[in-house]
């Protein structure tokens, strides 16, 4: 299993939004098209990778025996886009494990159950058309790609209303340390504002 990612870092990690990030980051922000299933706060924590192929669940029913809480489960359906393989069983097991959320490439199913359930979900939607223990193969614990994001196990995890953001372990502090001076020139071009400037003004002073 991957190194989890410094507590501390994740702790402060929780306080960014991903739209901060956005305004700066090439890379690692997943495709709009994985969005929480459920409104709810914001989730951080270790990426451990499962990449499932096709209809099969085999692979991802070993994963749930191996993660550890606050682990973050990413699922690369490997371009299937029709077979839901998470439901309210696979969202039972990964919560009563502390789970962190799941972020899959693919849709999911039993949305009822799952509201209930509570486990934060990020996904392509619902799908009625489920996986089953085929054996067909994946691999757990290896470089995975989620809507076209390179996630590899012991990646950081930021999901939240705006989706999820990959970061590498070695780049945590950076960023953070980035978006809390973003957040302060955001704060210091609201204030100009409020004094009266003009847009293109206050962006200017924000930047001195």
């Amino acid at each position: 299993m991957p190194a989890p990612v410094e507590a501390t870092l994740l702790a402060e990690l929780s306080g960014v939004e991903l739209s901060t990030l956005g305004h700066w980051r090439l890379w690692g922000i997943c495709d709009p098209a994985i969005q929480r299933l459920f409104p709810g706060e914001a989730v951080v924590g270790t990426a451990v990778t499962v990449a499932l192929p096709l209809a099969d669940s085999v692979t991802l029913h070993r994963a749930l025996d191996m993660v550890r809480p606050g682990d973050v489960l990413v699922i690369d359906r490997l371009g299937d886009r029709t077979h839901a393989c998470v439901g309210g069983v696979v969202a039972r097991v990964a919560r009563d494990r502390d789970v962190a959320a799941i972020v899959v490439d693919g849709p999911v199913t039993d949305c009822a159950e799952l509201a209930d359930i509570g486990l934060p979900i990020w996904c392509r939607g619902v799908s009625g058309l489920t996986t089953r223990r085929l054996g067909l193969g994946g691999r757990i614990n290896a470089p995975v790609s989620i809507a076209g994001t390179v996630v590899e196990p012991g990646h950081a995890i930021l999901c939240d209303a705006n989706g999820v953001a990959v970061l590498a372990p070695d780049e945590v502090a950076q960023q953070i340390a980035q978006a809390r001076a973003y957040g302060e020139r955001e704060q210091r071009i609201l204030e100009a504002l409020e004094r009266g400037e003009s847009f293109a003004a206050a962006l200017s002073q924000a930047s001195t």
